[in-house]
């Protein structure tokens, strides 16, 4: 079991607070995505998880036990952090079963575990190499599979992925999430990559200034954000927010339209602009279109779009894709 509940969560350093009234229920099994910008507080509350960071206030509980007075190592979680703190004289099979062998248990289950680790993961054919002779993302899944040979209640991941290239990112991220789904163990996953975090996760919790400003499926947030905030934040190119006459006109402070829910109209038919930038990248075209009072404008569209900068063009937003918010910035529901 892994279900891990936050009641009124807060952490302070000094007269600073980091954290303030988290409260979440984490479901055993599923794979949360903590995601925000830097600084925002997200790796703080995994370490409040982990034990790593003393809890000001409020309760951390794991299957219903309250664990903020039990030290790390008998919270029953495994943590994989940035860096991979690989043992560098250890084979890759040494790295794997140091924490079993920490923890007496016999030489035999050790072996038999550590073979089933490495067979997961495709490490079999490098268990007697050292952490230099392997590749970034190799080495990562050594890291891993140390976490995995201790079976705990829950893993919990600190932005692993941000020390790899582009390409192998996405490649270990479809490895991440598959061996989640293997294992049925319960992850919590810190990035500051929201494309990450909307590819990963059964549910993301968007952190703020050390606030949870919402907390749901990938699906939920990109299309019901609770607030400019949210939807300012998820989804990649981010949503567009216009104010004044066109947001009054749908009862709002601000009106915000995604950029590939903005289509470009035929002359006179919505909202002028001038191309500023486009980007042609074959499966997509970005725009980038100064719309005078309105701001600039990001279009997203299928394919080949041939326009380039200085040619001028009209938006149209579609309605039924239009977020309403209020003053204070809270969306208005139907």
């Amino acid at each position: 079991m892994g279900q891990i509940t936050l009641q009124g969560v807060h952490k302070s350093f000094g007269q600073l607070d980091i954290i303030k009234d988290a409260n979440l229920d984490i479901e055993d099994g599923s794979f949360v995505v903590f995601v925000g910008p830097s600084g925002c507080g997200k790796t703080t509350l995994l370490r409040l998880i982990a034990g790593l960071e003393d809890v000001t206030d409020g309760r951390i509980l794991i299957d219903g036990k309250n664990v903020v007075n039990v030290p790390p190592a008998k919270r029953g979680l495994s943590m994989v952090f940035q860096s991979y703190a690989l043992y560098p004289h250890m084979s890759v099979r040494g790295n794997i079963a140091f924490g079993l062998k920490m923890a007496g248990l016999p030489r035999a289950e050790i072996d038999s575990k550590v073979a089933a680790a490495a067979a997961t993961l495709n490490l079999t054919p490098y268990l007697d190499r050292k952490p230099r002779e392997l590749s970034g993302g190799q080495r990562q899944r050594v890291a891993i599979g140390r976490a995995i040979v201790r079976e705990p209640k829950a893993f919990l991941f600190d932005e692993p992925l941000s020390n790899l290239d582009a390409a192998l990112r996405v490649q270990m991220r479809m490895e991440v999430t598959r061996l989640q789904k293997q294992l049925a163990t319960t992850a919590v996953y810190v990035t500051h990559d929201q494309v990450e975090a909307m590819t990963m996760a059964d549910r993301i919790v968007v952190l703020n200034a050390g606030r949870v400003e919402q907390y749901g499926s990938p699906l939920e947030l990109y299309e019901r954000p609770a607030n400019l905030f949210v939807a300012g934040f998820i989804g990649s190119p981010k949503m567009n927010f216009v104010a004044g006459p066109p947001a009054d006109q749908h009862g709002a402070a601000t009106i915000g339209i995604r950029p590939e829910h903005l289509r470009i109209a035929p002359e006179g038919g919505g909202w002028p602009g001038t191309v500023s930038v486009a980007e042609h990248l074959g499966s997509d075209t970005f725009l980038y279109v100064d719309a005078g009072a309105l701001g600039l404008l990001t279009v997203r569209g299928i394919g080949e779009i041939h326009l380039k900068g200085g040619d001028r063009v009209w938006l149209s937003p579609d309605p039924a894709r239009l977020h309403r918010f209020d003053k204070e910035g809270m969306a208005i529901r139907q």
